[in-house]
C-alpha cells in the first residue's frame, strides 16, 4: 500500500469492526476499504477490531468506510477515539460465548461418551445396546447433535454460509460445511439406512457436536483474552 507518511493532506478514520473472526478475514476487510476511491492505506487490527484507514484529504467518508466493509460481509462503525480498555461490548461478547460453550458441552459430554465410550470399552457398548438399543441410540445422538449444532452452533451457520455464497469463504464457512457434513451423513444413516450401501451405515454426530464445542470455547478463550487486552 502507499506510504502516507509524507503526505501532509489527508484524513484519519478510525472504525470499529464485528464478524472477523481469522486472518483471512482482516485479508478481506483491509481489500474491501482499500478499494474505496480515494483511500491510501488501511490496517486492520483483529485483537482490537479496529481499522485505521488514510485517506485523501476530503475524498472518503466514514460512511463510504464502513459500506465497503458491511459489503465484504462484516460489521463497521465509525469511532472518534481509542475504544476504553473496558470495552462492556467485549464483555458482553465473552459472556455469550461462554454461555454458548458452556451449553455446548453439556450436550456434547454425554454424547460423546456414549458414542466414542461404546468403541474404546466393550461394557460400555453392551451397556447401551441392551438399555437403549441401536436405533434409539442413534435418535438421542441425532437430537443432541442437533440442539448444538443449531443452538449454539447457528452463529456459524449464519456467518459461514453467506459468506461462501459470496465466494469469500472463511473459519466460519469450513465448521459450516464440516459439522453439516457430519451431521447430514449421519442423518441419513440414522432415518434413511437402505440409501447407503452396507459397511456405511456410520454415525457421526458426535464429531459435528466436539467441533462445535471446542471451537466455541476457542472462541471464549479468545473474546476473554482480546477483553484483557
Amino acid at each position: 500500500m502507499p506510504d502516507t507518511t509524507h503526505i501532509p493532506d489527508h484524513d484519519r478514520f478510525q472504525l470499529r469492526l464485528t464478524g472477523l473472526s481469522c486472518a483471512s478475514c482482516v485479508t478481506r476487510a483491509e481489500a474491501a476499504l482499500s478499494r474505496v476511491p480515494g483511500v491510501l492505506s488501511a490496517r486492520v487490527n483483529l485483537a482490537s477490531e479496529t481499522a485505521r484507514v488514510e485517506a485523501a484529504a476530503g475524498r472518503v467518508t466514514a460512511g463510504a468506510l464502513g459500506e465497503a466493509v458491511r459489503a465484504a460481509g462484516y460489521g463497521a462503525e465509525p469511532v472518534e477515539a481509542e475504544p476504553p480498555t473496558n470495552d462492556p461490548r467485549h464483555e458482553a461478547e465473552s459472556a455469550a460465548l461462554r454461555r454458548a460453550a458452556i451449553f455446548a458441552g453439556a450436550l456434547t459430554l454425554p454424547l460423546f461418551v456414549v458414542e466414542m465410550g461404546s468403541h474404546v470399552f466393550p461394557a460400555v457398548h453392551h451397556w447401551v445396546t441392551a438399555t437403549l438399543g441401536p436405533q434409539t441410540n442413534r435418535v438421542l445422538q441425532f437430537v443432541l447433535a442437533s440442539l448444538v449444532l443449531f443452538g449454539p452452533g447457528l452463529r456459524f451457520y449464519r456467518i459461514g454460509i453467506p459468506a461462501l455464497l459470496r465466494g469469500a469463504p472463511e473459519m466460519n464457512s469450513l465448521v459450516a460445511i464440516g459439522t453439516a457434513a457430519a451431521w447430514g451423513y449421519s442423518t441419513v444413516a440414522t432415518f434413511l439406512p437402505l440409501a447407503l450401501p452396507d459397511g456405511a451405515r456410520h454415525v457421526y454426530f458426535e464429531a459435528a457436536a466436539v467441533i462445535v464445542t471446542l471451537i466455541l470455547l476457542g472462541r471464549y478463550l479468545e473474546a476473554r483474552a482480546r477483553g484483557r487486552t
